[in-house]
């Protein structure tokens, strides 16, 4: 069915359009977008957005679950990815990223090929875009949340079984360049059209700063669980600073990371290639309690959620919560903190030919908001799979 959104705000995001509208096809792709009064007549469904700002749908790379799911804890698989997808649509999220991990090779490799067949079926919400195999080969002493008993060595022969299991679904993979034998994985990854990302490492400023010149180009979620920085030895955050293309993502949901400190990442690499995420777990969406994550208990009190030993564990945040904190709390310009959940993902992980931007021929993956980034509606492919318009 066509639709036209009309008397919007587009935010394209790479420009403004007031008074604008857009146009979608039969096929779910956008095809038109710009001024009220050159739109082509449809004879779809017209939705009048007066005071809405239409936006590209919101993607999150790096999210565990929500809504009392977690991926890769139940072996209903498809069934999990089905009720997320619906049920995050609600936060202006039109893609995700799952992000998964097992205790051990033959366990991962046997849940990336589950998850390979549910991606291949699709979901009847957002769309699932494929894998972040966060681990297992990490830094136990930036382990963060991670049961120690999960991480091992890199080994070429389990980097070869999890391709081969994964048949192209897996998109990005976080690693700890320091680690004997973590070079030769990420180039294998590389070559495979895997983003490598730096993440749970303990690497100093030249070690990292090399791995952010060769295969890695890519960071999980920046300050969290790496080395800090010191004036002396300015650690993986020194090397994220200095680097010129490298794109970094960041929690932003004011529990993991310190506003000010947001600010400076912001500042330093601009708003090209800061990549909002939720790290979110199984208790997103939900009340306080005790929920599983990564082979530990987690208890979520007052929306923070940690290990009994006050560790942070994942986040409750929802993507619109990060734009929303990135906008009011930092202070950044509401279409920029927009294009760090839309573009830059879509950039990072190579899904910009067809998502992050609204622009005649992509998929016409949208969502509504207001001036406070609350959501309204989102489309998928031109599907509505969220309304409270």
């Amino acid at each position: 069915m066509a639709i036209m959104l009309y008397y919007a705000t587009v935010f394209t995001p790479t420009e403004v359009i007031e008074r604008g509208a857009v146009v979608i096809s039969d096929d779910g792709r956008i095809a038109y977008v710009g001024p009220m009064e050159d739109a082509p007549r449809t004879d779809g469904l017209r939705l009048d957005l007066r005071g809405r700002i239409v936006v590209p749908g919101f993607i999150d790379v790096h999210v565990h679950g929500g809504n009392g799911i977690t991926f890769g804890e139940s072996d209903q698989i498809a069934g999990d990815l089905a009720a997320y997808s619906k049920w995050v649509a609600s936060a202006g999220v039109t893609g995700f990223l799952c992000s998964i991990s097992a205790p051990h090779a033959e366990a991962l490799v046997q849940m990336v090929r589950a998850y390979a067949d549910a991606l291949d079926a699709g979901t009847p919400g957002a769309e699932a875009l494929g894998l972040h195999l966060e681990g297992p080969f990490l830094s136990k002493e930036k382990k963060g949340a991670f049961n120690p008993a999960w991480l091992r060595q890199p080994a070429m022969d389990e980097a070869e079984a999890v391709l081969q299991a994964g048949r192209g679904w897996i998109r990005q993979m976080t690693l700890a360049p320091e680690l004997p034998g973590a070079q030769e994985v990420a180039a294998l990854f590389r070559a495979a059209g895997v983003v490598v990302s730096m993440g749970h490492t303990n690497a100093d400023y030249e070690l990292a700063s090399a791995a952010l010149r060769g295969n890695f180009t890519h960071v999980t979620h920046t300050f969290n669980a790496q080395r800090g920085f010191q004036h002396r030895e300015p650690g993986v955050f020194g090397a994220i600073m200095t680097s010129d293309e490298v794109t970094a993502e960041l929690i932003a949901d004011t529990v993991h990371v310190h506003p000010g400190a947001m600010k400076m990442l912001i500042r330093c690499l601009g708003t090209d290639r800061v990549v909002l995420i939720t790290d979110a777990m199984a208790g997103a969406g939900l009340p306080d309690g005790t929920y599983e994550l990564v082979g530990h208990t987690v208890i979520v009190k007052e929306g923070r959620a940690t290990l009994p030993d006050g560790t942070l564990a994942g986040s409750t945040a929802t993507l619109d919560q990060c734009v929303r904190n990135v906008h009011q709390t930092v202070g950044v310009p509401l279409l920029e903190a927009v294009k760090m959940a839309s573009l830059n993902p879509a950039r990072a992980m190579g899904f910009a030919d067809r998502l992050g931007s609204i622009a005649v021929g992509k998929d016409a993956s949208l969502a509504v908001i207001d001036k406070q980034a609350n959501v309204y509606l989102t489309l998928v492919k031109g599907r509505i799979v969220y309304s409270r318009l």
